[in-house]
């Protein structure tokens, strides 16, 4: 067999392989994405929430996690801090959260192109503010 025709195969398995490793990285990917739309969000009623600073965390799946600290003042989310955000490929969900001052609800757009990180800092906000305050 000549040079040429070894170095063609060689080629062509390498394609075939990086071809199936993309093609199985993609279904993995829509799986996760399928099953983060099925993580619900729950408003909360900031009425019902006293004055202070509340600590919460949510993770998916130990591939996208968050952190964050929320104050509320006068019935108003005032501040939030990431203090964690494991994301992959999902850094600008964190613009989420001044969405999520702004509109003084966690009923906000998630952030196109980073649901799954989106939804893991809306969790962590909600889990945050139906806790015990930390201060």
């Amino acid at each position: 067999m000549s040079k040429n025709k070894v170095i063609r195969r060689i080629l062509t398995v390498m394609i075939i392989v990086v071809l199936g490793m993309f093609i199985t990285i993609y279904i993995s990917i829509q799986g996760l994405n399928k099953k983060i739309g099925s993580v619900e969000i729950n408003n909360i009623d900031l009425y019902k929430v006293r004055d202070g600073e509340y600590s919460g965390d949510y993770s998916f799946k130990e591939i996208i996690a968050s952190k964050v600290k929320v104050t509320v003042d006068n019935n108003k989310i005032t501040n939030i801090d990431l203090i964690e955000h494991k994301y992959g490929l999902g850094k600008k969900a964190e613009t989420i959260i001044s969405r999520v001052i702004d509109s003084q609800s966690l009923n906000v757009d998630v952030v196109s192109g980073a649901t799954a990180s989106s939804k893991v800092i809306l969790k962590s906000i909600e889990n945050a503010l139906t806790k015990e305050k930390v201060n």
